[in-house]
Order: structure tokens, then C-alpha cells, then sequence
């Protein structure tokens, strides 16, 4: 709201000298303006279990705001499937096997290093200590000169420049050391499975810098951090400091319980917390405004494979059949929530465009079928005990456990839904709440039975879709077992089948047609052996809260909506081009 200058004001002013003159700042920077703050929301581990290693969990890169720091090389709209140069000017495909990227010049981190090539490469060098997925595509990256960078590509892809252009790119200055003793490795011949690797990677996981070095428009100011909130503060030297309109961003701490009551005071301007339905009614009547871009993603049963009988596929089939979907979306999520449909794995957004018609025809919905589930279950040996607990063909009851995170209250709904509907039917289900910065971690140390995790990715090519699906929770990605889903399955629609190569080919090459095969096999293979059973998929009810202290959200149906909610966050990009600016 504009202030007009009248007798109210010059009372405000009065009051506000004599305050600093009590204060002994009888000076004008006693009445000077309050910077300007957009207020955000996100849930951080303060030190020292938060440290400032981004690439390392419980680091206090501030989740979605880690892009406000540490820049990507481009932005992407989804709306029209281009990008924004950010910390890369332009970039091209080389045919055959070349990604070249040239850099911003004249761009420096936060602690005044210059930015360029050194940086991008000691990137993608951390990431191969961690086998990002782009490492299954490019077998090195080589500076040109300071402002050039080139992906090799040992098996061209399509994807390569997704994975190249949206990574935060960090410090040389801060890393480098550790780039380059990963390079030292590989010069030497030792590879992932070396004892040497596995021992850089255990020393890297205890790195811990000082502070975050960005590029970004702003930074983490160290001493602001609390245990109910941080303060990101603008970087005047940054490159784009003359483009962002707020002086600080203050980051909230918590997930949805801590931070209803603060959107429900309007002390929030954004959050993306996923808020239960009656919370959701408590803003609209509060004239908070309900956005709802899409995640492309939502929650998903994964299982242990190496707790019998969740190893078995018929198992899993019937627990799909005996989860009411839209129940368990309804209660999770109200209107943003929506039960998945065609059970690929990846977006229901998204499946239309890469299987055909009759391709889609072949995967099973798993309607809701207790009957169907019973009778699923019997074939294989197992039978109904008297006090109605599924008893398995080795003479044990089904009694599982299902762990989810304790302060996703939308995934938390989901899982006591479920193991309502479970426990009902016969197989007797217990939730476990586990605190959401440990249970990722049980999981992919292999100390679960069932757990509520994310299935599916916000990215629009279905290959990153399976890599979350089959990769990051099992023991491809994870740094242990992880679900131990075996990767090479025999199918019955398919025959033999090696979900792993299926998922790089599916990205693989510069021809969509055959990357479309691939897609349409891993999703065919995925529909029938259900090694993860989707939920639902979310959309965002995300608050946003116009006019106090924060203007220029652009209006429903705006194309930036499109962008998935957290892997393109449309706030992020509407802060950093000075879109969205402090009211009056």
C-alpha cells in the first residue's frame, strides 16, 4: 500500500527521531526506511547438523532458495520448453557427441573469486564422487578457456542439457581441492567401486565449509540463523543484484505444523508446504491466495525388497488393489491431490505424450479389487488367518511397518490412510513417523519395510521420472542397499528385462523416437511389476500472500504456473528477474 504524506506520517516520523535519539542515533540513519524482505518458508537443520557442504544431506543450501545463491546455468519455463540464461549465455548441441556451453563473464562469487569454467567443472567432478546420472551420458568435461566448457559425450543424449544447465553451480574456491583428487582417481585407474573412492567420498560427507559461496543475488547471512529463522541478504556485487527488488529474503524454518500459524498471521509471503484441506479453507477465508502449479510427482509406497513377501510383484499388485486412491488423495491433499492413474511412473501430465494410444492400453489401472487382491494373494500360496490377518505361504502373518516422514502432514495422512485400508483388508500395517531429514536416510541405508516416499520428478522428460523411481532409493544411487530392487526382472509382458539400461536409453541418443521405446518398455515393465506403488500425484496448494509486503504475482493462467513446483520453482525465477517487488 502507497503511504500518503499526511499529519499521521509526520506524527510516525516525530516518533521514530525521538526513538533514535533515546537510542543515541541522533542521525538519519535513525529514521531510515526498513529494507525491503520477501518472506519465505522452509525447513532447515541449524548447526551444526546444518552445515554449508550443498552437496552433502542437512546442508543449509535452503532448499528451493539454494538457486538464489547458487545459480543454475539456465532457468526452464515449461510452458514453452525454453530456458533462461542465468550463469550460461548460450549453449548448443554439437552433433555427435558435444554439449558446449558459453559463460557469463564478469561474474564473481560471493567472496570475490571470479566465476568461470574452473567452477562448472568442479560441479559435475563432485557429482561423479556421487554417479550423478549425467555421468552414465558424458565421460568428461573440459575447459575451453575460462568462458567455455564442453560435455563429451561417450553416449549422446538429449537429456544431457537438462542435467547440465539446471545444476547450482558451485565454488572452484570452496571444492576444487576435492574436484581434483576425484580426478586423481580416475587418472590412476580407480573407479567407484575402489577402496580409495569409497574413502574420498566418507572424508568429502565430512567437509564442512565455513559458509555457502554463490553467485546469486543473495546469501545466507551465517549469524541470522535460528532455530525459527534465517535471513538471506542481497549481494551488491553480485551480477544480478540490480535485477532482485528485495534487500533480504527471511526464511521461516519449519514444515507445515511450524508454519501454518505463520501464513494463517500473514507473516509468510509464499510457502509451498503442502497444507491440509481445513487449512486450506482457514486461507481463502483469510483472502490468502491458493496457487496450484504442478509437481509432476507426488507419494509412493516403496518397499524393502529384502523383507519377504514384499519381494514378491503379486504382493505388491495387491496392495495397489486394495488402496482406495482417490480416498487417499481426498484426505491428503483435498483438491490438490489426484490418484494416479496409469501407474507408469512417471506424470499422468506426461504420458499421454510419449506412449500411443494402444501402448497405454496396456497398463493395468489397478482399480480399486479387494476381491481381485484375495484371489491375487491365494494363487501364491497365502490364505486368511482366522483372526483375518494374511498369513504368507512360509506360515507368518502379514504385519508390516510403513515409515513417512513425521512432519509431512499431506504424506502423513497418506500413510495413516493407507495402512487403514491395509490393516482392513488383512495385511496388518503400523505407521512410523520418522523425522523428514532421518527417514530418507533409513531408507536408503535399507532399515525399513514399507515407507512413503516421492515418486516421479518435475522434469518434463519421463527418464529422470525412473531414475527417481528405481535409482535414487535403491542401491544405484543410494550409499546403501536402499529398497534392493533387482533392476534385471523377468516380465510377463515383456520377457526378460534390464530396468536400469531401459532407463539411460530411455534418455539416451538425440532421436526422441527410439528414446520413446525405451520410455514405453520401462513403463510397461514398471505398470506390471509395481516396485513402487504411486498414490497420487500432488499439485501445489501453495499460499500466497499478495500486497503486503510483496507485489506483482502474476494472475491465474500465467504460463510460469506451469513449471513444476519444485524442480522449476516459479518464485524463484520471479524473484531473480525482479517480477515479483516489494509493495507500494
Amino acid at each position: 500500500m502507497r503511504r500518503s504524506i499526511d499529519g499521521r506520517i509526520g506524527r510516525i516520523l516525530a516518533m521514530v527521531l525521538v526513538v533514535g535519539l533515546a537510542a543515541g542515533l541522533g542521525s538519519a540513519a535513525g529514521i531510515a526506511a526498513a529494507p525491503s524482505e520477501f518472506h519465505g518458508a522452509w525447513p532447515y537443520v541449524v548447526p551444526p547438523g546444518g552445515h554449508f557442504n550443498t552437496f552433502v544431506v542437512n546442508h543449509l543450501g535452503m532448499g528451493l532458495y539454494q538457486q538464489l545463491m547458487e545459480e543454475p546455468l539456465a532457468f526452464y519455463y515449461w510452458a514453452s520448453g525454453t530456458y533462461e540464461p542465468i550463469l550460461a549465455t548460450e549453449w548448443r548441441l554439437i552433433p555427435p557427441d558435444r554439449f558446449e556451453v558459453h559463460l557469463r563473464q564478469g561474474v564473481r562469487f560471493s567472496d570475490g573469486t571470479p566465476f568461470n569454467a574452473d567452477d562448472v567443472v568442479a560441479t559435475f567432478a563432485i557429482g561423479r564422487l556421487y554417479n550423478w546420472v549425467i555421468w552414465k551420458y558424458v565421460d568428461r568435461i573440459e575447459k575451453v578457456n575460462d568462458s567455455t566448457v564442453v560435455f563429451h559425450m561417450k553416449d549422446p543424449s538429449s537429456v544431457v542439457p537438462r542435467y547440465a544447465l539446471r545444476e547450482p553451480i558451485r565454488s572452484d574456491s570452496v571444492y576444487g581441492t576435492w574436484a581434483r583428487r576425484v580426478q586423481q582417481l580416475l587418472d590412476e585407474g580407480k573407479g567407484t567401486d575402489s577402496p580409495e573412492w569409497k574413502q574420498l567420498r566418507a572424508d568429502f560427507e565430512k567437509f564442512r565449509p565455513s559458509s555457502i559461496v554463490g553467485t546469486g543475488p543473495y546469501n545466507l547471512d551465517v549469524r541470522s540463523i535460528s532455530e525459527s529463522q534465517a535471513t538471506l541478504v542481497k549481494v551488491p556485487t553480485a551480477w544480478a543484484a540490480s535485477r532482485v527488488k528485495f534487500d533480504r529474503v527471511v526464511l521461516y524454518n519449519g514444515e507445515t505444523p511450524q508454519v501454518t500459524p505463520l501464513v494463517l498471521s500473514k507473516q509468510v509471503d509464499y510457502a509451498t508446504h503442502g497444507f491440509p484441506p481445513a487449512t486450506e479453507r482457514s486461507m481463502v477465508q483469510q483472502g490468502i491466495r491458493v496457487v496450484r502449479p504442478p509437481t509432476y510427482t507426488g507419494p509412493a509406497i516403496f518397499f524393502n525388497n529384502k523383507v519377504y513377501p514384499l519381494n514378491r510383484p503379486e504382493v505388491r499388485q495387491a496392495i495397489a488393489m486394495v488402496i482406495k486412491r482417490d480416498e487417499n488423495a481426498r484426505v491428503s491433499l483435498g483438491d490438490s491431490a489426484k490418484p494416479s492413474r496409469y501407474m507408469a511412473g512417471f506424470s499422468d501430465n506426461l504420458v499421454p505424450a510419449w506412449l500411443t494410444e494402444s501402448q497405454r492400453e496396456r497398463l493395468d489401472p489397478y482399480a480399486y479389487d479387494p476381491d481381485k487382491a484375495a484371489e491375487l494373494l491365494k494363487s501364491i500360496g497365502f490364505r486368511k488367518g482366522s483372526d483375518g490377518v494374511w498369513v504368507t505361504d512360509q506360515g507368518k502373518p502379514m504385519a508390516l511397518e510403513l515409515s513417512v516422514p513425521a512432519e509431512y502432514a499431506d504424506w502423513s495422512a497418506a500413510a495413516e490412510n493407507a495402512a487403514e485400508q491395509l490393516t482392513r483388508f488383512g495385511i496388518k500395517t503400523t505407521v512410523r513417523a520418522i523425522t523428514f531429514t532421518q527417514q530418507p536416510i533409513e531408507i536408503q541405508q535399507g532399515r525399513f519395510q514399507m515407507a512413503i516416499q516421492a515418486w516421479g520428478v518435475g522434469n518434463p522428460h519421463p527418464h529422470f521420472s525412473f531414475v527417481q523411481d528405481l535409482f535414487t532409493y535403491n542401491y544405484v544411487l543410494a550409499p546403501g542397499p536402499g529398497m534392493s530392487f533387482d533392476l534385471k526382472q523377468k516380465t510377463k509382458a515383456l520377457g526378460e528385462v534390464d530396468l536400469e539400461q531401459l532407463v539411460v536409453e530411455a534418455g539416451a541418443g538425440l532421436d526422441e523416437a527410439k528414446q520413446k521405446d525405451a520410455v514405453a518398455k520401462a513403463a510397461i515393465a514398471f505398470n506390471e511389476l509395481l516396485p513402487i506403488i504411486p498414490l497420487w500425484e500432488r499439485y501445489g496448494n501453495n499460499a500466497v500472500l499478495e500486497n503486503v509486503r510483496v507485489a506483482g504475482w502474476p494472475p491465474d493462467g500465467d504460463p510460469i504456473y506451469r513449471n513444476s513446483l519444485y524442480t522449476d520453482p516459479f518464485h524463484i525465477i520471479l524473484i531473480h528477474l525482479g517480477r515479483v517487488h516489494p509493495t507500494g
